[in-house]
């Protein structure tokens, strides 16, 4: 048998081990809650690299609907030359000298960004305006034309609300509220362009079912 002493020894030591692992579990938890704490917090931090990717699409999409706006400006003069609704001629006057304004706003827009103004082919607009000349050339002059026109003009509106709509959201999330403000002023334009092809088209419905 051991000494009252060598029970004393081992007793201690024991404890000492357990105070020992203690320790360390809570410095184990302790580390793990402090990277917790900072993944959470790095992963509120806005990234870099995401920031300058948005800008790089934002000017990308810029340069896109900028050779488009310069290429409806020499598209809806024929489209007026095809038309013979007063009401949609008066129309797409109208916003022939608006689709120029939006030329001079978008370069206004990339001024604002310190960038370059430079027009990329747009595959996407120039297979609307290919349409509209398509449905100008198949269809005879009349009611029938200028309701091909009206779908084709329409077409074109939709897709460059989709556009201004997502440009202004990237600006403002960019935070670049005069770029923004800018489109923001084009996108409220085409939508009113939109709706009044809209209103010619109820009206030349209802004359044609008379």
């Amino acid at each position: 048998m051991g000494s009252p002493l060598h029970f004393q020894i081992r007793i201690v030591n024991n404890n000492l081990k357990t105070n020992k692992m203690k320790e360390n579990q809570k410095s184990e938890q302790g580390s793990n809650n402090s990277s917790s704490s900072k993944r959470q917090r790095d992963g509120n931090k806005s990234n870099p690299d995401e920031k300058q990717g948005l800008r790089d699409l934002l000017i990308d999409e810029l340069e896109h609907i900028y050779w488009g706006e310069k290429e409806l400006t020499k598209a809806i003069p024929k489209m007026i030359e095809n038309a013979t609704s007063e009401e949609l001629i008066d129309a797409l006057t109208g916003h022939l000298k608006v689709t120029k304004e939006h030329v001079t706003r978008l370069e206004k827009a990339f001024s604002s960004l310190n960038e370059k103004a430079e027009a990329m082919k747009c595959a996407s607009m120039e297979g609307l305006i290919k349409e509209a000349e398509g449905i100008m050339a198949e269809t005879k002059e009349g009611t029938v034309r200028d309701a091909g026109i009206i779908s084709a003009g329409q077409k074109v509106e939709h897709y460059e609300i989709a556009t201004y709509s997502s440009l202004c959201s990237f600006a403002k999330t960019l935070g670049e509220d005069s770029v923004a403000s800018l489109l923001q002023e084009t996108l409220d334009e085409e939508n009113e362009a939109n709706e009044k092809l809209s209103e010619i088209a109820e009206s030349m419905q209802l004359e044609m079912a008379v």
